[in-house]
């Protein structure tokens, strides 16, 4: 089975990058960093700043920020596990913009996030969204980059869907 880990880790912290790089350890999987083409600056990834560039992006139902590079083929893999930390209780625009660069129809998608403390929302209906209709949404869950069986567990039961 061939497996995708695609993540946007916004920080310096790198929390997301982590729980990203013990996932794709504990699947088996190929390791896939979504980047924006410009790069978040602390300043920028402020919540309490409504004029921070994350506010605006997430205020702005249609904001799709630029990434660097794209999956060419997702339908090479059997599941993709795509990660990302929670901003305003769901996946950052950037997740919008990977999410609609390819072709993702008929794929099996794991979701994963990282938060300080917020709750995922309704983070698997938001993705569900921007999917194509076939595209499935198997398993969503938030992981702490320091739950190595949880992480381990969520792969397991994400492919045993």
């Amino acid at each position: 089975m061939k497996k995708l880990v695609a993540y946007f880790s916004a920080s310096d912290m790198c929390i997301t990058k982590t729980v990203a790089e013990k996932l794709a350890a504990a699947a088996g999987a190929d390791l896939f960093e979504i980047k924006p083409q410009v790069p978040y600056t602390k300043e920028e990834l402020d919540w309490t700043d409504k004029n921070s560039r994350s506010s605006l992006e997430c205020r702005d139902k249609s904001s799709r920020p630029a990434i660097t590079d794209t999956v060419k083929n997702p339908k090479d893999y059997d599941i993709i596990f795509i990660g990302f930390p929670i901003w305003w209780y769901t996946a950052p625009p950037i997740i919008k913009t990977f999410l609609e660069s390819a072709d993702f129809s008929g794929c099996k998608i794991a979701i994963f996030a990282t938060s300080g403390g917020s709750g995922m929302g309704n983070t698997a209906g938001d993705i569900k969204e921007i999917c194509p209709p076939s595209a499935r949404i198997i398993a969503a869950k938030r992981l702490k980059r320091s739950a190595e069986k949880e992480i381990a567990e969520f792969a397991r039961v994400a492919e045993e869907q």
